[in-house]
């Protein structure tokens, strides 16, 4: 996969509104992702975050603000779910062939970024839930993206599943150089595997480091006093500092 230089920041989102009916869903979110960063959304259910990852897909239209993309960004998505008959025979690398058809060259290599090279000729619907989210993984990485979004990419699965995938999203970014936007409630795995977290609740809480958001107080007060980030134990990184903000 080519390494594409993006200077300018991928995406961008300004004063960002979204309002379903009398309903504010979003209001003033402020995000933007740089290319070669992991940016983790974290809140409440019912705190916007799908509906935010939504609206930079194009697929909620905002109220007031709006979405800035770089040019001809391309854009790899790996969604929460996907259902799929499981009385449709499909093979791994159909599905990876689906709607535009891949070489099988570039599907194993797909398989194999994703960490699991050797499932491209088992069925769909044999696949465990973690051999499944990292098929999804692997039609995101086909799109060669510079943005690749996740929306609770890892919900079903077990806390070493998950460590295990947050992991590989880690040498994807490393080998790809993309930027990473991703949606997620595993907390403690996430903090070691975010650069930057935003906390989400209608707005933006608080956002910055890993370090700096456990310590956040409208962070605490979301998720508990006890939630205090990376646990012992989880790779740490230098990270750049980061800011947080009280309610707007």
């Amino acid at each position: 996969m080519p390494r594409d230089t993006v200077t300018a920041p991928l995406i961008t989102a300004r004063d960002l509104t979204v309002r379903f009916g009398d309903t504010t869903v979003l209001h003033d979110v402020d995000l933007q992702v740089n290319a070669g960063e992991i940016v983790t959304l974290v809140g409440p259910n019912g705190s916007g975050k799908s509906t935010l990852i939504a609206a930079i897909l194009g697929g909620v239209r905002p109220s007031r603000g709006r979405v800035e993309r770089a040019a001809k960004l391309r854009i790899g998505y790996v969604p929460q779910r996907l259902v799929l008959d499981p009385t449709l025979p499909m093979t791994v690398a159909r599905f990876l062939s689906l709607p535009r058809r891949a070489s099988a060259a570039r599907v194993n290599a797909a398989l194999a970024q994703a960490g699991v090279p050797d499932i491209a000729g088992r069925q769909m619907a044999d696949l465990s839930g973690g051999q499944f989210q990292r098929a999804l993984l692997a039609r995101a990485i086909l799109e060669e993206p510079q943005l690749l979004i996740l929306d609770e990419a890892t919900a079903g699965l077990d806390q070493p599943g998950a460590a295990a995938f947050y992991r590989r999203i880690e040498d994807v970014r490393r080998e790809t150089g993309c930027g990473v936007l991703m949606v997620s409630h595993d907390l403690h795995v996430v903090m070691s595997a975010s650069d930057r977290v935003i906390c989400l609740n209608g707005h933006v809480c608080c956002e910055g480091t890993p370090e700096v958001v456990a310590n956040a107080p409208d962070y605490r007060r979301l998720f508990g006093e006890g939630t205090r980030g990376t646990p012992p134990g989880c790779r740490q990184r230098d990270r750049p500092s980061g800011r947080c903000a009280r309610h707007r």
